[in-house]
């Protein structure tokens, strides 16, 4: 897919492109571990598989651990302020984490001013990524036709949301946690083309 002409609204996802992080990804492995459900990081990101029967207080107590680990460690991906600061296209942020949840990631990275209110959630669509219900949600939320949109995204479950949505997808394959062989699957799954460096993104959209 090509745009015939310059894209309206720019989509970013944020663990993994705006977020330098996979941390809520390791919190969630590690607390269904505790119940012997062993799920890999890529396979996490990708799909997960329900059926658990988990105490009543497990969201709580992931999302606590969840909001400690950002708190201490996380970083906002290098380069990316001075790229949202050189783009000049409308944007926003969509993921399949709760909104409280990436509110608290974009706060603490400074990165909140550049996007709210412009924040989407899965928890305010039927269905989350790989679905298209988020980026389409966001796309009637942001008044452009989807076709006018184009996405950043990390994750393969996130290119196929988006190409569903009838939207281009760029990847972003330059976050610390990015595994080799991870960009060919972003190509499998619609991806137009891949970026590993945030400051090269202004070009890109220069280019399209």
């Amino acid at each position: 897919m090509s745009f015939s002409k310059s894209p309206e609204l720019l989509i970013f996802a944020c663990d993994g492109v705006l977020v330098d992080s996979e941390l809520a990804t390791t919190v969630h492995i590690e607390a269904l571990a505790k119940y012997d459900y062993i799920i890999s990081a890529e396979d996490y990101n990708d799909r997960f598989e329900g059926g658990l029967r988990l105490p009543e207080d497990h969201h709580e107590r992931v999302m606590a651990e969840v909001a400690n680990r950002y708190t201490r460690d996380v970083r906002a991906t290098s380069g990316v302020r001075q790229t949202l600061e050189a783009i000049e296209l409308r944007k926003c942020v969509t993921s399949n984490s709760d909104v409280a949840q990436l509110c608290f990631a974009l706060k603490v990275t400074d990165l909140h001013d550049f996007f709210w209110p412009h924040v989407f959630s899965a928890s305010q669509v039927a269905r989350g990524k790989p679905a298209p219900d988020l980026f389409l949600f966001a796309a009637q939320n942001m008044n452009t036709p989807a076709g006018s949109c184009l996405v950043i995204e990390k994750s393969v479950a996130g290119t196929q949301a988006a190409v569903a949505a009838g939207m281009m997808v760029i990847g972003f394959v330059g976050g610390s946690h990015c595994l080799a062989g991870h960009g060919d699957r972003l190509i499998e799954a619609g991806a137009t083309k891949l970026f590993s460096r945030m400051t090269a993104l202004p070009q890109i959209l220069a280019g399209l």
